[in-house]
């Protein structure tokens, strides 16, 4: 963490800088889609600064689909949970920039939850 504070700033400290740079200060400026992905275990981005930047994109009126996954932190490291969200990415990729996709399907093992 020092050395990320050193490059970018103390985000947890500094709530100017923080309102600067987080999206979630800047949800009207966000056009396109997004999909969000998270890990409910994640000790770098906690489940409640996603569930808050969804709930802000959703007031707003923006597109949105969120996946969250109970048993994953920082990155996805069950390959049940890596199908699962890849094959989301691909359809989520192909429904808004065009192209060919296979259909997603569920994954048996995964712990996906779409929010």
């Amino acid at each position: 963490m020092p050395r990320w504070r050193r490059r970018g700033g103390d985000f947890d400290h500094d709530e100017e800088l923080n309102r600067k740079v987080s999206p979630l200060y800047h949800v009207d400026k966000i056009r396109a889609p997004l999909l969000i992905g998270q890990g409910k275990n994640d000790p770098r981005v906690a489940i409640a600064t996603s569930d808050a930047m969804v709930a802000a994109l959703r007031k707003a009126k923006r597109e949105v689909a969120y996946v969250v996954y109970s048993d994953e932190g920082h990155g996805f490291n069950r390959p049940e949970n890596k199908l699962d969200f890849y094959g989301r990415v691909e359809e989520f990729l192909a429904k808004h920039l065009g192209g060919r996709t296979e259909p997603w399907k569920k994954i048996s093992g995964s712990t996906a939850e779409l929010r």
